[in-house]
């Protein structure tokens, strides 16, 4: 015979619904194979804790029973009426069970209601003198609704000690004596705990039966980075689900602005950089001062860019994209909090907190946490910062304010303010759209420091201090801008303090962690919302394929192998930054360039790779890893205009290009048609593919791919080709591997590092 007993404590005034839900399922448990016991009974001390008790022939009546329907709907009904469950919530016991493990006995007597008084004054003396007696670890009072009879159910390390106390013929009097009247007619009976019994019964019972919604991706976060993810998924037909536990989106400027140029190219991928340029103002340039005297002076707008550096309150950006994952069929669920989660080989089960106070549980096959500083995901993973977290110790102050100056427009303006070259001040204006509208950044005033009592302040924005004035927006500006300098028109202010600290690791099994989950930095640069970005643009794409089981075994580990040593190079030079006027004065444009995210590479990740026969051959192209440069000048039959190679390489599959110029020989050309269609098998369709022709080469009669001519020659000139060669790229526009002359067995083995052996 099995008995469990699962422990539940309804919310407040929930109690009766709860009898209700036990009333039902009751009927139904009864009628089920194998069951021999359906009980319901009262914690003596807590009227809100529920104890429901079961019993059943066999192993196998009681799994039936919890994999099924009915638990299921037991389960579902009561979800939203009680607490989270804790540790020891549901026990499973076995009558008979083995020598010398854990033990419970049941011990049930009968209290008349006239004795009631005096028998909680006995028990509660037996409680004090139990306490000592070897081998009793703990017990508790239990009762059955209206009626007379009570449960003491305890919990003892074995068999042998408890039957060593009861053979004493003294403990009688001594232990038990207080309720001894009561004892006279009582029932015994002793249960030993299975090896399932620390099970939690919330999130096994029912199994399928006690999820409320299923996905396959489920986002933790409706941030940047979050909604980013889920763009990224729902373009690749995966089924992923947003929560956010704000209940409304943020629809103020307190967080990012800057908008890097390689994320502008991320957005015309995903179709919303019109719109983001539309909201947005560019900014043109930086100009710093240090002790009132401009340092030096530089123009962003470098005509090699695709695009400038954009300035849009992260408001906006979420507005933006929460809109393009509405067209794609994915609203986030706002006011739904993860509370916790487990995982196993198969899934991620989470328990989601909802706005109306419920709880939800949703299976998922895989977790993203892109929930931001405070992250529970980082925390439920139990994820550390390497080296610790990281805090300034100064409080700083921001402002939406207007400012009346002589100032070129749209330039980032830095004032530092240093006393025997150590920084004592410092001042950030960051134009934002509107007339002589700018966001602002400083130290915040003495007295806000004061107001902590010296004592660290958390990170983060702080809810606790008061929002500076205008007027202290002034006293910063009086000391730092130039002369005459006036601020008015302030729309808000906050103050807050900065971290800094990378976690130990992006994944623990089916769970990551995006964005600031994963890393805090200094605003200097602009890096956080960005990193944050392409952090889900990199792990999207990867988890697409695995959801669909066509992704490599080591697929999904190249995410952190990739992003976490760009993540650890950001922080440290973001931190670097913080407090000087420049980093490196000696190459301004490369500090940009690389700032801005254009020369990220993941040349040093296992998931990229080539075969070159000259060791001299593509060596000004890209390399392995490199981001994929865009050329124009492409042309194509049938198209009125010329082509960029973004128009090809756009979309959410790798692209294989094929290059050939006149030197190569028609029995190379004619293998292209071949390859290409093995590519296409090697990899579920997953590869898209063009031949692109020097101006010189002849055009072969072939079905796929389709033909591109490099008239120009602007490709060759770019990425260095010459005979025959190949680049493939990466959905995320990186380069993943290279060859010249073309290769094809070196191809498919680097495919299969990616797509393994896909069907």
């Amino acid at each position: 015979m099995i008995r469990t007993m699962v422990r539940m404590r309804a919310r407040p005034g929930c109690e009766p619904a709860v009898a209700a839900a036990w009333r039902t399922a009751a009927g139904q448990i009864a009628g089920l194979a194998g069951n021999l016991r359906q009980d319901l009974l009262l914690d003596a001390s807590d009227p809100r804790v529920f104890v429901v008790v079961t019993e059943w022939a066999d192993e196998s009546a009681l799994r039936d029973y919890e994999n099924g329907a009915v638990a299921g709907r037991f389960a579902g009904a009561v979800r939203p009426l009680v607490e989270p469950p804790g540790p020891g919530s549901y026990r499973v016991m076995r009558d008979p069970g083995g020598a010398g493990s854990t033990i419970f006995v049941d011990v049930e007597v009968t209290v008349p209601a006239a004795r009631l008084a005096e028998f909680e004054r006995g028990y509660a003396e037996v409680l004090t003198r139990m306490a000592g007696i070897p081998g009793y670890v703990r017990e508790e009072l239990l009762r059955e609704p209206a009626a007379d009879i009570f449960h003491i159910f305890a919990e003892w390390n074995s068999e042998a000690e408890f039957h060593r106390w009861i053979g004493d013929p003294a403990h009688a009097e001594q232990e038990a004596g207080p309720i001894a009247p009561f004892l006279l007619d009582f029932r015994r009976r002793l249960f030993h705990v299975a090896a399932d019994s620390g099970s939690t019964w919330a999130l096994s019972t029912g199994r399928e039966a006690d999820v409320d919604r299923t996905t396959d991706v489920l986002v933790v976060g409706a941030g940047p980075t979050g909604l980013t993810a889920a763009v990224e998924l729902a373009r690749r037909g995966i089924e992923c689900r947003v929560i956010d536990k704000l209940a409304t989106p943020p629809g103020q400027a307190d967080k990012a602005i800057g908008v890097h140029c390689r994320t502008m190219e991320l957005w015309e991928d995903q179709g919303i950089v019109r719109e983001a340029m539309d909201a947005g103002i560019w900014l043109t340039g930086n100009m710093v001062f240090v002790n009132g005297v401009e340092t030096h002076r530089m123009s962003w707008e470098l005509p090699e860019l695709p695009y400038a550096h954009l300035g849009l309150p992260q408001y906006e950006t979420e507005r933006i994209l929460t809109e393009r994952l509405a067209t794609l069929g994915v609203r986030p669920q706002r006011g739904a909090e993860l509370v916790e989660f487990t995982q196993d080989d198969d899934s991620v089960l989470a328990t989601v907190a909802t706005a109306d106070g419920g709880r939800e549980t949703v299976r998922a096959k895989y977790l993203v946490g892109c929930d931001g500083a405070h992250s529970r995901v980082r925390e439920l993973l139990g994820l550390t910062f390497t080296g610790g977290l990281g805090r300034f110790p100064q409080l700083f102050m921001l402002g939406d304010v207007d400012v009346d100056w002589d100032m070129p427009d749209g330039h980032l303006l830095r004032f530092l303010h240093e006393t025997d070259g150590r920084m004592d001040g410092m001042l950030v204006c960051v134009p934002l759209r509107g007339e002589a509208r700018y966001r602002i950044a400083t130290l915040a005033p003495p007295r806000f420091f004061a107001q902590t009592g010296g004592q660290d302040a958390p990170p983060g924005f702080s809810e606790e201090l008061a929002a500076p004035t205008l007027a202290d927006v002034q006293a910063a500006l009086d000391h730092l801008a130039p002369p005459g300098t006036r601020a008015s028109n302030l729309r808000w202010s906050s103050v807050f303090r900065i971290s800094h600290g990378i976690v130990d690791r992006y994944r623990d099994g089916r769970v990551f962690v995006a964005g600031d989950a994963a890393h805090l930095h200094p605003p200097a640069g602009g890096q956080g919302m960005n990193t944050g970005i392409q952090d889900a643009w990199n792990l999207a794409w990867k988890l697409a394929l695995a959801v669909r089981g066509i992704a490599a075994p080591g697929l999904l580990d190249s995410y952190e192998t990739e992003r976490r040593p760009e993540g650890e190079e950001i922080v440290g030079r973001a931190v670097r930054m913080a407090f000087t006027d420049e980093l490196d004065r000696e190459d301004l444009k490369r500090q940009f360039l690389q700032e801005m995210s254009m020369l990220l590479s993941y040349a040093d990740s296992p998931l990229v790779g080539e075969c070159l026969t000259d060791p001299d051959a593509l060596r000004q192209g890209p390399r392995p890893g490199d981001r994929a440069p865009d050329v124009d000048g492409l042309r194509r039959q049938g198209v009125g205009h010329p082509l960029r190679l973004r128009d090809l390489t756009r979309g959410t599959r790798h692209t294989l290009l094929v290059y050939a110029d006149g030197s190569a020989d028609e029995a190379a050309l004619a293998a292209v048609e071949k390859l290409y269609a093995e590519v296409r098998g090697q990899t579920a369709g997953e590869v898209d593919g063009y031949l692109l022709l020097g101006p010189d080469a002849q055009a072969p009669r072939l079905l796929a791919p389709p033909v591109v001519r490099d008239d120009e020659g602007r490709f060759r000139a770019t990425y260095g080709v010459a005979g025959t060669a190949l680049y493939l790229v990466r959905p995320d526009g990186h380069v993943g591997f290279r060859s010249q002359p073309i290769d094809a067995d070196a191809l498919r083995k680097h495919l299969h590092l990616v797509f393994g052996g896909a069907r």
